[in-house]
């Protein structure tokens, strides 16, 4: 009893110094039970992969090859640390031969992908940025066709993932996201994405998974980073500040559009088996006696461009990817405008909603479906679009619907999950 006593004694003669101890006991339990779980989580996902790579081989069968292009830069330079103890050994475990190409400076995963050769499946590792411009550097090859049908992974490493929560089940935990993305590759499980197709007048064509985006809302969220001394207050501090430099904030824009496309079915995975050949036989002598007529050549109609003049806060020409297991009649796009009759708090408390999701729109926006618009731009009109998070220059451009262009690996959770919310 005298050594508690003593105990306490010292506790309240030393308080300072029993307060900062109890702190750095604290965060150091914290710190390492995180370690303990994501060290679980590594375990878990490994022995998962382990099974894949004891299933066994036809004898002249290759093992499944992957080129991963991974952005080092990504998570504030953490990314290729996260990757090799995360995803690589996974990847190792389930016997995929991977090819790992690192890229050093902004635009190297275009030229990168230029010469890229044909791999069973195609990995990111890295942010919005990466991802856009592999899938840049993919399209704009001359055998684009070919190579789009290569299922491609996304690993989420990078600041914004925007196409993360069409893919995989999110949370709190870095370590948990990427070996979940990382087994849901092993497994299989792919979707169909579209594409947004973005070209200038003189520029080559930008390619998008998530949209465009332009408006003032886009202008406030990338000054947003510079009012990080006020805390949870600096969205709404950004906003605030933009109206007292300019208000009313309201772009003009010139739309037009095509209507949406019908929804073609899906091809079939294989080619159908080949006839027999009675049959083949039979068909050359019943086309050599009745020959089929020939069909006269159809005249294709010319397009008809509807244009509506918009006066709006924000323009964002976005996918259906957000859920790319709904299931749709035609194929489009959508072009969302905001009302430009927002009050200063109205565009407070709608600008702090878009911070968190940019593809919330109000009741009162005006919602069109195209499958191709143009943008015309007011002379002198100044600013920059947001195209999958990546900043680009504002001018007039045209933009074209891409319907299922590339396959992305989903986990089954998360699929399952998306078909749930249809219900």
């Amino acid at each position: 009893m005298a050594r508690v006593v003593k105990v306490f004694r010292t506790v309240r003669n030393h308080w300072k110094k029993s307060t900062f101890a109890v702190c750095v006991l604290s965060y150091g339990g914290y710190w390492l039970y995180g370690k303990h779980c994501d060290s679980v989580l590594r375990t878990e996902a490994c022995l998962v992969a382990r099974e894949f790579g004891r299933q066994q081989i036809a004898p002249g069968e290759q093992l499944r090859k992957a080129t991963v292009i991974l952005n080092p830069a990504a998570c504030g330079g953490k990314a290729n640390n996260l990757f090799e103890k995360n995803a690589a050994p996974i990847l190792h475990l389930a016997g995929v031969e991977i090819t790992i190409v690192k890229t050093d400076y902004e635009g190297q995963a275009k030229k990168l992908m230029e010469f890229m050769e044909k791999t069973d499946m195609l990995i990111v590792a890295g942010g919005d940025g990466t991802l856009q411009e592999v899938i840049t550097g993919l399209l704009r090859r001359p055998d684009q066709e070919t190579l789009s049908s290569t299922p491609i992974g996304f690993i989420p490493l990078g600041s914004h993932n925007s196409l993360s929560p069409s893919l995989h089940l999110l949370s709190d935990n870095k370590v948990k996201d990427i070996t979940s993305a990382t087994l849901s590759i092993l497994k299989g499980e792919t979707v169909p994405l579209d594409v947004l197709q973005i070209k200038g007048e003189q520029e080559q064509p930008v390619f998008a998974l998530t949209g465009l985006r332009w408006g003032a809302f886009r202008d406030v969220a990338a000054t947003i980073s510079k009012y990080w001394y006020l805390g949870p207050l600096k969205t709404k501090a950004a906003h605030w500040f933009s109206t007292l430099r300019e208000w009313p904030l309201v772009k003009e824009v010139s739309v037009s559009y095509l209507a949406p496309s019908l929804r073609l079915p899906d091809l079939p995975p294989q080619k159908p088996t080949r006839p027999s050949l009675l049959y083949r036989i039979a068909r050359r002598w019943r086309n050599y006696w009745n020959p089929p007529v020939e069909e006269p050549p159809k005249v294709e109609e010319p397009e008809v461009w509807s244009e509506q003049k918009l006066s709006t806060l924000e323009l964002f020409i976005q996918t259906h990817n957000k859920n790319p297991v709904e299931v749709r009649i035609n194929d489009s796009m959508m072009i969302c405008a905001e009302p430009d009759d927002f009050t200063v708090g109205e565009f407070i408390t709608v600008g702090n909603k878009k911070e968190e999701d940019p593809t919330v729109f109000t009741k009162t926006s005006t919602k069109l479906e195209a499958s191709a618009c143009r943008l015309q731009l007011p002379e002198g009109a100044t600013g920059f679009y947001n195209i999958d998070n990546e900043e680009y220059e504002a001018m007039p451009v045209e933009i074209r619907l891409l319907p299922r262009k590339l396959r992305f690996f989903i986990s089954a959770e998360r699929r399952e999950e998306l078909l749930l919310q249809m219900q």
